[in-house]
């Protein structure tokens, strides 16, 4: 059989992930991202400190014990993306056109991945910038941010992503996606703790700690802090309809999907409170305002590390563990409309790699610039992403039946399946969701 022959997907030589674990670091990889690192400490810093770590871990149970096992067991019962899972949950009802459906999501997942792709090269140009000591040597971080921020600023920089990205994801399953998540996700967790430790030896730290941990529990009464809670832990599990459940594809039957689910949105959070308890309190111990987005991770900090003691040192590690975050969740935005070209058309991996490539670098140089950039993300996260994941909960918990997820999330399991599962999808879920839907189009995003 030829090479060519091997890559080919099919039901009976599809690949699958080697243990629980390599799917756990694959889904923490997707999972782990700019959320994180420059929404999440802002968010709770502005909900009430500690007092937003309650709703959250609210919605964090909720969301994991529901949408996160809901989409990989719906794509490891089907053994296929979410054309071919969407095509197959319809047919079971006699119905047609499932597939055409299942390119929501698909097309949601590519579109968000081209956008992030140019965010991944900003962090390889301050990755580069750190290592030759001229992110720390730059008079005007905004200014320095700025040359790379313009339209067409970044080309170089945004092909190396994509590069490095592809590279990962043409070498398959376990070669590529669970080895880049292996070594990557283990690696972005102990640089952080790195820096967290070194960061609490900041004088004025305790002030960051402060505004972090001091709850202000009549937050809670604020319904805003709720709703941005649970905003961030929805885009926070990468819940689309598009990732996890490709990769719960590769996942073998005898997993416990509920296991994973769990170990997925506990290794999330941590990754979450890492991230803040680097970044606010060096933000706070020399005086800074704590901000949302780009500006957070691409002016903010790279002005902290001007004046930290060996700021040049540690402003490699930062851009290191950030670049690792951004790579792996790229890898898993990419996979899913890659997956469908196999699935669909047949394609190779090499061919179907080769294809998203061009479309990612045609489409990805045009909106460049932050402003544009920013449009295209919003429109994206907020119209397309968790609708996505609204119609793959519709069609696991609701087309297929309760018979049937009963018996996919069973697989595996030591025990019976716990049975708040199917009622909590089925209702919270959904429910949930299409508040994310309807709030997100109202305030303009709520994660």
């Amino acid at each position: 059989m030829s090479k060519e022959d091997k890559n080919v997907t099919s039901i009976d030589n599809r690949e699958t992930f080697s243990s629980r674990w390599a799917f756990v670091l694959a889904c923490v990889g997707s999972a782990v991202g700019m959320g994180n690192i420059w929404l999440f400490p802002y968010r709770v810093g502005q909900f009430g400190g500690f007092a937003f770590l309650v709703p959250y871990f609210i919605c964090i149970f909720l969301l994991g014990f529901t949408g996160v096992i809901g989409e990989m067991s719906f794509g490891r019962a089907m053994k296929t993306g979410p054309m071919g899972a969407f095509k197959k949950a319809m047919a079971s009802r006699g119905k047609k056109n499932g597939d055409l459906i299942g390119l929501i999501p698909i097309i949601g997942s590519l579109a968000i991945a081209i956008g992030y792709s140019v965010v991944v090269g900003w962090i390889i140009k301050f990755t580069v910038g750190a290592f030759a000591g001229d992110l720390v040597k730059a008079a005007d971080s905004a200014e320095y941010f700025g040359t790379i921020a313009g339209t067409f600023g970044s080309i170089p920089w945004h092909l190396i992503a994509l590069a490095l990205t592809f590279i990962i994801m043409n070498a398959g399953i376990s070669a590529g996606i669970e080895k880049a998540n292996k070594y990557l996700m283990p690696a972005f967790f102990v640089l952080f703790i790195v820096l967290a430790i070194r960061v609490a030896f900041l004088d004025g730290a305790n002030e960051g700690y402060k505004f972090l941990l001091n709850p202000d529990w009549s937050a809670l009464a604020n319904p805003k802090t709720w709703v941005y809670a649970l905003g961030q832990s929805f885009f926070s599990l990468s819940l689309a309809g598009s990732g996890t459940l490709v990769y719960g594809s590769y996942l073998k039957d005898d997993e416990n999907v509920v296991k994973a689910g769990v170990s997925i949105a506990i290794f999330d959070t941590i990754a979450a409170s890492l991230a803040a308890l680097v970044i606010i309190p060096s933000v706070f111990a020399f005086g800074m305002e704590p901000t949302s987005g780009p500006p957070m991770l691409f002016i903010t900090m790279p002005e902290v590390f001007k004046q930290m003691p060996f700021g040049q040192l540690f402003s490699i590690i930062f851009f290191i563990a950030v670049l690792f975050a951004g790579i792996t969740s790229l890898v898993n935005l990419f996979e899913a409309p890659i997956e469908a070209l196999q699935d669909r058309f047949k394609f190779s991996r090499t061919k179907a790699v080769i294809t998203i490539a061009i479309v990612g670098v045609i489409v990805g140089v045009f909106i460049e610039n932050a402003d544009v950039l920013s449009t295209w993300m919003d429109v994206v996260s907020i119209y397309v992403i968790p609708v996505g994941a609204l119609l793959a909960a519709i069609m696991f918990f609701w087309v297929c039946g309760d018979k049937f997820v009963k018996q996919e999330i069973g697989k595996g399991l030591d025990g019976e399946v716990p049975k708040f599962i199917i009622p909590m999808g089925k209702y919270v879920f959904c429910g949930l969701t299409i508040i994310v839907v309807v709030l997100g189009i109202l305030w303009g995003g709520i994660g």
